[in-house]
């Protein structure tokens, strides 16, 4: 009884070991969302820049570190308290890429390991601004991968669709 008890306890931990451990191919997941706003490009490019202001429309940005009241550019970084798919952490984000009014790409790593990257991508339109947001994240491990297809994944699309809604509102509200 003793040695099943024994093998039991080296298989679970085997598993354990191999949905926590790093994974050796890089899985990432793309959630592509966009919207029109009736604001001009550079508005909108200068409000969805400034970090400050992402408590205000994306309901997953709680807080950000103080220096983020600006549109921030290549190099600057900026502290973030975030909540995602009901999961509360911390992330740095660098800023990479900033061509005004059209483009902006920040790389993000969290205080638990994760990173991701996202890039706003702005075009004009005749009454305002196209506005695109593209998150791309990796997978940690083999059990990040099956949260994320069975329920995380779903989770953030959703956020990122209300984060839109609410920016158009927000934006075109002023």
């Amino acid at each position: 009884m003793r040695k099943k008890i024994i093998w039991l306890v080296v298989i679970l931990g085997a598993l354990l070991g191999l949905l926590l451990a790093p994974l050796p191919f890089g899985e990432k997941t793309r959630i592509q969302t966009a919207i029109e706003i009736t604001k001009p490009i550079d508005v909108v490019f200068e409000y969805v820049t400034t970090p400050a202001h992402w408590p205000q429309w994306h309901p997953a940005s709680l807080r950000v570190s103080a220096g983020a009241d600006h549109s921030l550019t290549v190099g600057e970084q900026v502290r973030e308290d975030f909540r995602v798919a009901g999961r509360r952490g911390s992330a740095t984000w660098t800023v990479r890429q900033r061509e005004v009014p059209s483009r902006w790409v920040i790389e993000g790593q969290s205080d638990q390991g994760g990173g991701a990257t996202i890039t706003y991508t702005l075009s004009s339109l005749p009454n305002g601004a196209r506005f695109e947001r593209e998150l791309v994240y990796g997978a940690p491990s083999l059990l990040f991968v099956f949260l994320n297809r069975f329920s995380l994944r779903a989770q953030m699309m959703a956020e990122s669709g209300a984060a839109l809604h609410r920016l158009k509102q927000v934006l075109e509200a002023s």
